[in-house]
Protein backbone atom coordinates (compact mmCIF):
# COMPACT_ATOMS: atom_id res chain seq x y z
CA UNK A 1 0.00 0.00 0.00
CA UNK A 2 1.37 3.41 -0.96
CA UNK A 3 1.08 5.58 2.16
CA UNK A 4 0.08 8.77 0.35
CA UNK A 5 -2.92 7.18 -1.40
CA UNK A 6 -6.18 5.51 -0.42
CA UNK A 7 -5.80 2.94 -3.19
CA UNK A 8 -3.35 0.05 -3.26
CA UNK A 9 -0.84 0.44 -6.06
CA UNK A 10 -1.24 -2.99 -7.60
CA UNK A 11 0.22 -3.89 -11.02
CA UNK A 12 -3.24 -3.21 -12.49
CA UNK A 13 -3.40 0.29 -10.99
CA UNK A 14 0.09 1.07 -12.29
CA UNK A 15 -0.85 -0.13 -15.77
CA UNK A 16 -3.82 2.25 -15.73
CA UNK A 17 -1.61 5.14 -14.61
CA UNK A 18 0.85 4.46 -17.44
CA UNK A 19 -1.86 4.23 -20.09
CA UNK A 20 -3.63 7.37 -18.83
CA UNK A 21 -0.28 9.14 -18.94
CA UNK A 22 0.54 8.00 -22.47
CA UNK A 23 -2.96 8.24 -24.01
CA UNK A 24 -4.86 11.42 -24.76
CA UNK A 25 -8.11 9.77 -25.83
CA UNK A 26 -11.27 8.67 -24.10
CA UNK A 27 -12.45 5.56 -22.27
CA UNK A 28 -12.50 3.46 -25.46
CA UNK A 29 -8.85 4.29 -26.22
CA UNK A 30 -7.79 3.30 -22.71
CA UNK A 31 -9.85 0.09 -22.92
CA UNK A 32 -8.20 -0.78 -26.25
CA UNK A 33 -4.71 -0.14 -24.88
CA UNK A 34 -5.35 -2.34 -21.84
CA UNK A 35 -7.33 -5.04 -23.63
CA UNK A 36 -10.38 -4.70 -21.37
CA UNK A 37 -14.02 -3.67 -21.79
CA UNK A 38 -14.95 0.05 -21.48
CA UNK A 39 -17.15 -0.55 -18.37
CA UNK A 40 -14.09 -2.04 -16.63
CA UNK A 41 -12.14 1.14 -17.39
CA UNK A 42 -15.00 3.32 -16.15
CA UNK A 43 -15.09 1.46 -12.84
CA UNK A 44 -11.34 1.78 -12.31
CA UNK A 45 -11.37 5.47 -13.25
CA UNK A 46 -13.99 6.05 -10.52
CA UNK A 47 -11.63 4.42 -8.01
CA UNK A 48 -8.68 6.48 -9.23
CA UNK A 49 -10.73 9.66 -8.96
CA UNK A 50 -11.76 8.79 -5.43
CA UNK A 51 -8.06 8.40 -4.58
CA UNK A 52 -7.14 11.78 -6.04
CA UNK A 53 -5.15 10.33 -8.95
CA UNK A 54 -7.50 11.37 -11.77
CA UNK A 55 -9.26 14.70 -12.26
CA UNK A 56 -12.92 14.67 -11.18
CA UNK A 57 -14.25 16.11 -14.44
CA UNK A 58 -11.79 14.81 -17.06
CA UNK A 59 -9.90 11.67 -18.03
CA UNK A 60 -6.65 13.31 -16.96
CA UNK A 61 -4.17 12.56 -14.19
CA UNK A 62 -3.91 15.00 -11.30
CA UNK A 63 -0.50 16.34 -10.26
CA UNK A 64 -0.42 13.56 -7.65
CA UNK A 65 -1.37 10.98 -10.26
CA UNK A 66 1.31 12.28 -12.62
CA UNK A 67 3.96 11.84 -9.94
CA UNK A 68 3.07 8.18 -9.55
CA UNK A 69 2.72 7.72 -13.31
CA UNK A 70 6.19 9.18 -13.93
CA UNK A 71 7.65 6.65 -11.51
CA UNK A 72 5.84 3.74 -13.19
CA UNK A 73 6.78 4.90 -16.69
CA UNK A 74 10.40 5.43 -15.64
CA UNK A 75 10.68 1.88 -14.25
CA UNK A 76 9.05 0.42 -17.34
CA UNK A 77 11.23 2.24 -19.86
CA UNK A 78 14.43 1.64 -17.92
CA UNK A 79 13.64 -2.08 -17.81
CA UNK A 80 12.85 -2.13 -21.53
CA UNK A 81 16.23 -0.51 -22.20
CA UNK A 82 18.05 -2.96 -19.93
CA UNK A 83 16.36 -5.98 -21.48
CA UNK A 84 17.09 -4.74 -25.00
CA UNK A 85 20.60 -3.28 -24.63
CA UNK A 86 22.07 -5.67 -22.07
CA UNK A 87 20.16 -8.93 -22.52
CA UNK A 88 19.43 -8.63 -26.24
CA UNK A 89 15.65 -9.02 -26.00
CA UNK A 90 14.00 -7.92 -29.26
CA UNK A 91 12.19 -4.58 -29.31
CA UNK A 92 8.86 -6.29 -30.05
CA UNK A 93 9.20 -8.40 -26.87
CA UNK A 94 10.57 -6.00 -24.23
CA UNK A 95 7.25 -4.31 -23.41
CA UNK A 96 5.60 -7.54 -22.24
CA UNK A 97 8.71 -8.72 -20.38
CA UNK A 98 9.15 -5.35 -18.64
CA UNK A 99 5.55 -5.40 -17.43
CA UNK A 100 6.22 -8.73 -15.72
CA UNK A 101 9.20 -7.32 -13.82
CA UNK A 102 8.58 -3.64 -13.11
CA UNK A 103 6.17 -3.84 -10.18
CA UNK A 104 8.70 -5.62 -7.95
CA UNK A 105 11.61 -3.38 -8.94
CA UNK A 106 13.13 -1.71 -5.88
CA UNK A 107 14.36 1.87 -5.96
CA UNK A 108 17.90 0.62 -5.34
CA UNK A 109 17.78 -1.77 -8.31
CA UNK A 110 16.18 0.94 -10.46
CA UNK A 111 19.11 3.24 -9.64
CA UNK A 112 21.64 0.49 -10.38
CA UNK A 113 20.05 -0.23 -13.76
CA UNK A 114 20.02 3.47 -14.60
CA UNK A 115 23.72 3.77 -13.68
CA UNK A 116 24.65 0.59 -15.56
CA UNK A 117 22.98 1.92 -18.70
CA UNK A 118 24.72 5.28 -18.43
CA UNK A 119 21.56 7.23 -17.52
CA UNK A 120 19.76 6.78 -20.87
CA UNK A 121 17.41 9.48 -22.07
CA UNK A 122 15.26 7.24 -24.30
CA UNK A 123 14.21 3.60 -24.42
CA UNK A 124 14.53 1.21 -27.42
CA UNK A 125 11.31 2.58 -28.92
CA UNK A 126 12.45 6.20 -28.68
CA UNK A 127 10.20 7.03 -25.72
CA UNK A 128 11.77 9.53 -23.31
CA UNK A 129 12.63 8.12 -19.87
CA UNK A 130 11.35 10.38 -17.07
CA UNK A 131 14.14 11.65 -14.79
CA UNK A 132 14.14 10.52 -11.19
CA UNK A 133 13.83 14.15 -10.16
CA UNK A 134 12.88 17.17 -12.21
CA UNK A 135 10.57 18.02 -15.08
CA UNK A 136 9.66 15.41 -17.68
CA UNK A 137 8.93 16.28 -21.31
CA UNK A 138 7.02 13.50 -23.08
CA UNK A 139 7.50 15.15 -26.48
CA UNK A 140 5.14 16.05 -29.31
CA UNK A 141 6.45 14.06 -32.26
CA UNK A 142 4.29 13.98 -35.38
CA UNK A 143 2.45 10.78 -36.36
CA UNK A 144 3.55 9.44 -39.73
CA UNK A 145 -0.16 9.18 -40.57
CA UNK A 146 -0.20 12.99 -40.92
CA UNK A 147 2.64 13.04 -43.47
CA UNK A 148 1.68 13.77 -47.07
CA UNK A 149 3.23 12.85 -50.45
CA UNK A 150 6.41 14.86 -50.95
CA UNK A 151 7.18 15.11 -47.22
CA UNK A 152 10.53 13.92 -45.92
CA UNK A 153 10.20 12.19 -42.57
CA UNK A 154 12.56 10.92 -39.84
CA UNK A 155 11.45 8.15 -37.44
CA UNK A 156 11.97 9.14 -33.80
CA UNK A 157 9.55 6.92 -31.86
CA UNK A 158 7.46 3.77 -32.30
CA UNK A 159 4.59 2.57 -30.16
CA UNK A 160 5.64 -0.46 -28.10
CA UNK A 161 2.13 -1.93 -27.75
CA UNK A 162 1.85 -3.52 -31.21
CA UNK A 163 4.45 -6.33 -31.43
CA UNK A 164 3.27 -7.32 -34.90
CA UNK A 165 3.93 -3.84 -36.28
CA UNK A 166 7.37 -3.79 -34.62
CA UNK A 167 8.22 -7.15 -36.18
CA UNK A 168 7.10 -5.81 -39.56
CA UNK A 169 9.38 -2.79 -39.14
CA UNK A 170 12.30 -5.07 -38.28
CA UNK A 171 11.63 -7.18 -41.36
CA UNK A 172 11.64 -3.99 -43.46
CA UNK A 173 14.87 -2.85 -41.76
CA UNK A 174 13.22 0.37 -40.60
CA UNK A 175 14.25 1.56 -37.15
CA UNK A 176 14.73 4.72 -35.12
CA UNK A 177 16.47 7.39 -37.14
CA UNK A 178 15.30 6.00 -40.49
CA UNK A 179 14.58 8.72 -43.03
CA UNK A 180 12.35 8.47 -46.04
CA UNK A 181 10.34 10.40 -48.58
CA UNK A 182 6.60 9.85 -48.60
CA UNK A 183 5.56 8.99 -52.14
CA UNK A 184 1.87 8.17 -51.75
CA UNK A 185 -0.73 7.04 -49.27
CA UNK A 186 -4.21 5.57 -49.21
CA UNK A 187 -6.44 3.96 -46.57
CA UNK A 188 -3.86 4.57 -43.88
CA UNK A 189 -0.92 3.05 -45.76
CA UNK A 190 2.19 4.94 -46.89
CA UNK A 191 4.40 4.26 -49.91
CA UNK A 192 7.86 5.57 -48.98
CA UNK A 193 11.36 5.64 -50.39
CA UNK A 194 14.36 5.18 -48.11
CA UNK A 195 17.75 5.21 -49.78
CA UNK A 196 17.37 3.08 -52.90
CA UNK A 197 14.42 1.09 -51.53
CA UNK A 198 10.70 1.66 -52.10
CA UNK A 199 8.52 0.30 -49.29
CA UNK A 200 4.80 0.05 -48.67
CA UNK A 201 4.02 0.51 -44.98
CA UNK A 202 0.74 -1.07 -43.89
CA UNK A 203 -1.80 0.93 -41.88
CA UNK A 204 -0.89 -0.83 -38.57
CA UNK A 205 2.79 -0.02 -39.16
CA UNK A 206 2.03 3.60 -40.03
CA UNK A 207 0.00 3.96 -36.83
CA UNK A 208 2.94 3.11 -34.55
CA UNK A 209 5.45 5.54 -36.10
CA UNK A 210 6.08 9.09 -34.91
CA UNK A 211 8.82 11.48 -35.86
CA UNK A 212 9.52 14.80 -37.56
CA UNK A 213 9.54 16.34 -40.98
CA UNK A 214 13.00 17.09 -42.35
CA UNK A 215 14.11 19.66 -44.91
Amino acid sequence: MTNCCTIEHTPTVERYLKVLFENRGGISNVARALGVAPPTVTAMVHRLRASGLVEPDALRLTAHGLRHAHGAVRRHRLLETFLHDVLGVKWDEVHTEAEKLEFGLSERLEDLIDRRLGHPRRDPHGDPIPPKNGVHDEGTEMPLALARPGDRFRVLRVNDRDPGALRALSALRVGLGAEFEVLAGAAGTRHVRTGDRDLVLSAPVVRVIRGELTA
